[in-house]
């Protein structure tokens, strides 16, 4: 098939190197052309406009950083081909996928919502969790390539794109109240004489149990730089669910707090890891 990639940050890279590496053409531009570069090496085609990358593409793949690029790139006109399928991986909230949705009805686009679920490691492994939401003849064309960087057990298909979208906010409002709770235990312990590893150890077995093996060592190294999820990002994702209820989340409020405070912090590329940077003294 022929691909166009829109996207080219952190996961874009991973999604095309799959998408490569099965034999498919993909045709790759992102807004700062330098990110390209690797994913040229590995033999995407780099081209200097979104408008040169979805020329006879079947597939347009989008992997932005969030529903104002969305609008940006594809909503302000961009000529996606009639019979092509418009995949969007990024993580968006259920009401901007419904008004993608709408858009691409109105101008004949197929549009699937599509975002994944697990951070980098999962994606070069190819086992992510896959939400695909859309009209079934068009998730029939883009199952394939979802089953290239998901697992076969994760990769869903749902109704619609909002519904996809609500289940990737329910992912990262799971992920990120159990981080934030690891950084209050962080401090609980701190507070009575607990290095980090000890509280670390004595949370196995726990309902934090799964975060504290998956960024323990992160934390105990104090290594925040090789971000498999950023701050950024996930700052990002909790003010999309924040966004998408009238009714009080306390727990995703402390969350982006904390968020907040690293990125004032200057760690808004760093793994999300480092919002507990400051409980270890």
């Amino acid at each position: 098939m022929k691909i166009a990639l829109l996207g080219v940050g952190r996961m874009g890279h991973e999604l095309g190197l799959h998408l490569l590496q099965a034999g498919h053409h993909v045709t790759a531009w992102n807004r700062t052309a330098s990110a390209v570069d690797r994913l040229h090496d590995a033999g995407a085609i780099p081209v200097g406009s979104a408008e040169e990358a979805v020329e006879g593409a079947d597939v347009v793949l989008t992997v932005l950083f969030g529903p104002d690029a969305v609008r940006d790139v594809v909503l302000s006109g961009l000529a996606i081909p009639a019979e092509a399928v418009w995949l969007d991986v990024t993580t968006v909230s259920p009401e901007d996928a419904r008004e993608f949705a709408d858009y691409a009805a109105a101008a004949g686009i197929r549009y699937v919502h599509g975002p994944v679920i697990g951070s980098l490691a999962p994606a070069r492994a190819g086992t992510l969790g896959v939400l695909l939401g859309g009209a079934t003849g068009d998730l029939d064309v883009v199952a394939p390539l979802a089953a290239l960087w998901g697992d076969a057990g994760r990769v869903r298909r749902l109704a619609s794109p909002a519904e996809a979208a609500t289940g990737k906010l329910l992912a990262n409002l799971a992920l990120g109240v159990t981080l934030q709770g690891l950084v209050e235990a962080l401090r609980l312990g701190r507070a009575n004489g607990l290095d980090a590893a000890a509280v670390l150890d004595l949370l196995q077995g726990t309902g934090l149990g799964a975060i504290a093996g998956m960024k323990g060592a992160v934390i105990t190294e104090g290594s925040f730089g090789d971000t498999q999820f950023s701050v950024d990002l996930l700052a990002k994702d909790a003010r999309l669910v924040l966004r998408s209820t009238p009714d009080p989340l306390p727990a995703v409020t402390a969350l982006l707090q904390s968020l907040t405070e690293a990125q004032r912090a200057g760690a808004g590329d760093d793994d999300i890891a480092v919002v507990a940077k400051p409980e270890l003294g």
